[in-house]
């Protein structure tokens, strides 16, 4: 009831109170109620949003089906809003992404309305919060422009109160085109500095690209493994925030010191306070237990404005946070409350998982290491590259990022690069790589070119943008460095651009150089240490953090694209380069033949067909010719398109397991091993070993034994020498079994030896060397192969088998390969037996969803493997559709082939 009401059902008022009395009282109270401090609030303004094309702008001319005003989702882009009514056809299909580049030359307007309680009225502070407005942006709410935004990777937070009503406030966001916007001061240069990926659309002049004078996902511009969409959109939550007294801005979990017997924490709160008041602030902490706990307090007076205030806190015994591989993840909760008396005026809660962890770059006879350590052990970083999940980031889901990262550690990875040239990711992704063990390389968003970073105002917004993102990112225990951009360096000084500008205008070049090593060697650097609680910074991936020399094995980290890239040298050229650190290399595939479907029709498949090439990004389309190579030098010419694809998965795999391998028996010169790439942002042709629909390549499959915590690796290379080595990342010795074994293709034992092995913890060493003759004694190269078996306690077999000459010159029989399944339970079994040497077999179900434990396997003569098989699907169904097939089908079909 109102207050009126009240007064009436109390009764008659004693007759010496006079109405003046009354009615004072009444309004005493009323103001008294309405001044009554009310926690922060906040509202999400995710309704009723509507977009269209901008009225006036020249696109509307020949794009008028643009024109109407329609419901738009928020957050989302303006390519998902214009797909959802039909507008323009799935980008993903077929070949549209030359028809669709007009929505990057356009401006877009999106608008709502939304109506505000009552108590957000009546609060002292309100702001309007945009996490993501991609890119330049006009805000304005009810008729008035509260700002305009120019960086899609920052928060901006603008004062609204005294212009919000009660019904009706019209919020409106006018989208600019970054290309048109910026291409008149990018053509105006008399020099350029290097781009990207020019457009072979004609939107913006090649020689004048603009996607690197805009903080903008880069990747939006076009790149090797996807199309040119230059979205917009309103990409994160639009949200009202309401305060009287005090907001928590920030919950910092700065760990001072983690060992096993303590961990020390100061709890940081920023807080942004009205007036000045004195308070209490009470830190709660719920253990990984479920244990909840008051972790400190204390009484503070507040000061008007903005407040930092620290609170210690000690956890005996923690329960320490580890990588996959090396112990569990568990992870703390913090809540934070701000009370008056009994009164909560503002809570905010943060997640952390107690570790130490630094990156060690030690002096050595070669140069210097670089590996991480955590909780004090040296980590070898077993991995893969991350790229955008999507070219429309809102409508990536948590089930589609758990449906990658965890497959991720099912291959016993404990390592991701979160590569420059995307987005931050969201909340979900580090959540996931937190509690499934998964180390983040944090690259800021700078994927390739050159910055104008000679600019005062650009490097400005870089060091918002970045303070915005550690800030955001630095409790998680899973963000374990900072890395400045993504081979802008090497671009530099080994790519050409230098030179070329030096001759055209030294003095320009200079510049750029300067400003490079002022926001990458010096400002980035300065946020991480004033913001990161601890964690590292490396102003350049590869590099060595701005030392003359970059991308050298013997200091810092390495890419490695001289197989695959140019020269284009042989997969067997992996073993001749032995890195401190490898976080990027490759080899490309196509996808699986559901996924090749999803956007190919079967007569599209062929390799020169512009849907085909439409999906093959390397090369502007042409990359095909690069992999056909690599297919060819391995396994000889394919039958058919579906072939291809076949031996590209299985050329993919067994080249960087070669190359993982050779790094692991690096160890402990080299500390890691980051294969490019981990996931895809479309359906095509990439470096991914899990492909957009979350299907995994024969590399997916691959990884989970090379990356195995104890494996094996018999290598040989091209000078026909075999090293046999033993690995072993587990923190305490390993016993076991070597096996060593020759044998000819339909399974006559030419040679089987076996001793007993120990392996020392965190470790590998070389238990064996040989050159052909000594393993083939006068065999035939041709029809005999050899094989080697780890087995030891506790650990899942490790197998390699060496060939000693291409596939293409093996002579392949038929292996018998024979499947038969069968219902287990919830599930279902899979055996497989071979009468002879079954290589890259590899099973599929067709267009069932069916998920198996295993893949893309050798299966030797008489051997029997049992797989676990997961589906939907009954029985008679999966039976029917069943199809195995191996090496031999394929190499024999194409020495067969007309």
């Amino acid at each position: 009831m109102n207050m009126h009401e009240h007064a009436r059902a109390a009764g008659p008022w004693p007759g010496r109170w006079s109405a003046r009395f009354v009615s004072g009282l009444i309004l005493a109270l009323a103001a008294g109620m309405a001044a009554t401090p009310a926690a922060a609030s906040r509202l999400v303004i995710d309704k009723d949003w509507t977009f269209r094309l901008l009225p006036g702008h020249a696109q509307g001319n020949t794009h008028v089906e643009a024109l109407p005003s329609r419901a738009a989702t928020v957050p989302g882009t303006v390519h998902t809003d214009l797909l959802a009514h039909g507008v323009i056809p799935d980008p993903y299909v077929g070949a549209p992404e030359g028809g669709l580049q007009w929505i990057g030359l356009a401006d877009w307007e999106y608008r709502t309305s939304f109506d505000v309680p009552a108590a957000t009225l009546r609060a002292a502070r309100s702001d309007l919060v945009f996490a993501g407005l991609d890119t330049f942006a006009e805000v304005w709410l009810n008729g008035v422009r509260l700002f305009e935004a120019d960086n899609a990777f920052r928060t901006w937070r603008v004062p609204v109160e005294g212009r919000l009503r009660a019904e009706g406030n019209i919020l409106r966001v006018v989208l600019r085109s970054p290309i048109a916007k910026m291409l008149p001061q990018v053509a105006a240069m008399p020099h350029k500095i290097a781009g990207n990926y020019p457009s072979p659309y004609g939107d913006e002049p090649q020689d004048a690209m603009t996607g690197n004078f805009v903080r903008k996902p880069g990747y939006y511009y076009g790149w090797d493994w996807g199309p040119r969409y230059v979205s917009a959109g309103i990409t994160k939550p639009v949200v009202l925030q309401s305060w009287d007294v005090v907001r928590i801005d920030d919950l910092q979990l700065r760990q001072d010191r983690v060992d096993a017997a303590r961990a020390e924490v100061s709890a940081i709160a920023a807080l942004d306070v009205v007036r000045a008041k004195r308070a209490e602030l009470r830190l709660w902490q719920t253990a990984p237990d479920g244990k909840r706990t008051l972790a400190a307090s204390r009484r503070v007076d507040l000061a008007a404005g903005a407040n930092r205030i620290a609170l210690p806190v000690r956890v005996d015994y923690p329960q320490r946070w580890f990588p996959n591989g090396y112990g569990a993840q568990p992870l703390y909760r913090y809540e934070l409350e701000v009370r008056d008396g009994r009164e909560t005026l503002a809570t905010h809660a943060a997640r952390t998982g107690l570790r130490s962890v630094e990156l060690r770059r030690d002096p050595d006879a070669r140069g210097s290491s670089f590996h991480f350590v955590v909780n004090g052990i040296p980590v070898f970083a077993k991995g893969a590259n991350s790229i955008p999940f999507d070219m429309f980031q809102p409508r990536v889901s948590r089930e589609q990022l758990r449906r990658v990262l965890e497959s991720a550690r099912n291959a016993n990875m404990n390592m991701l690069r979160s590569w420059g040239g995307g987005y931050y990711e969201g909340e979900d992704y580090y959540d996931l790589a937190d509690e499934l063990g998964l180390m983040v390389w944090q690259d800021f968003m700078f994927g390739g070119g050159m910055q104008p970073a000679y600019d005062e105002a650009f490097r400005a917004s870089v060091v918002h943008e970045a303070r915005d993102q550690v800030r955001r990112l630095r409790n998680r225990p899973s963000v374990v460095l900072w890395c400045g951009n993504n081979e802008e360096e090497i671009a530099w000084k080994y790519w050409g651009h230098r030179k070329t500008l030096e001759k055209a205008d030294p003095a320009f070049a200079d510049r750029v150089w300067k400003g490079y090593v002022q926001l990458f060697g010096v400002d980035l650097r300065k946020v991480v240490e004033q913001e990161g609680g601890g964690i590292g910074y490396w102003s350049s991936s590869p590099g060595n953090d701005l030392q003359e020399v970059a991308n050298t094995p013997a200091a810092g980290d390495m890419h490695y694209w001289e197989v695959w890239g140019n020269p284009a040298h042989p997969v067997s050229t992996y073993l001749d380069v032995t890195p401190r650190f490898m976080s990027e290399y490759g080899l490309q595939a196509w996808p699986d033949q559901r996924t090749i479907d999803a956007f190919a029709r079967r007569d599209q498949q062929r390799i020169d067909h512009p849907v085909i090439e439409a999906h093959q990004k390397f090369m502007a389309g042409k990359g095909n010719a690069r992999l056909l190579k690599y297919v060819r030098d391995e396994f000889g010419e394919p039958a058919d398109f579906a072939g291809f694809a076949y031996l590209s998965q299985a050329m993919q795999a067994e080249g960087i397991e070669l190359a993982a391998l050779h790094h692991r028996r690096s160890r402990p010169n080299t500390m890691g091993s980051l294969y490019w790439q981990l996931n895809d942002v479309w359906p095509g042709a990439s470096w991914s070993g899990i492909d957009w629909f979350g299907r995994p390549k024969a590399l997916q499959f691959h990884a989970r034994r090379f990356f195995a915590p104890v494996a094996l690796a018999a290598l040989r290379d091209a000078a026909g020498n075999t090293k046999v080595s033993l690995l072993n990342d587990r923190t305490h010795a390993v016993q076991g079994e070597l096996r060593t074994r020759v044998m000819t293709l339909d399974g006559k034992l030419l040679r089987d030896e076996r001793k007993a092995v120990e392996i020392a913890p965190l470790s590998a060493f070389e238990a064996a060397g040989y050159v052909d003759a000594d393993l083939l004694g006068g065999a035939d190269p041709a029809s005999t192969f050899a094989v080697f078996d780890l087995r030891a306690e506790g650990e899942p077999a490790s197998r390699g088998v060496v060939y000693f000459a291409p596939a293409k010159e093996i002579a392949w029989v038929d292996a018998n390969l024979r499947a038969a399944l069968r219902r287990d339970g919830d599930g279902y079994v899979v055996e497989i037996e071979a009468a002879r040497l079954a290589r890259a077999v590899w099973i599929d179900f067709g267009a069932l969803d069916a998920e198996l434990s295993d893949n893309a396997l050798t299966v030797l003569p008489g051997e029997r493997v049992q797989l676990r098989l997961n589906s939907t699907a009954n029985e008679d169904a999966l039976r029917a559709a069943m199809n195995i097939r191996s090496l031999s089908d394929a190499v024999r079909a194409i020495t067969t082939t007309p």
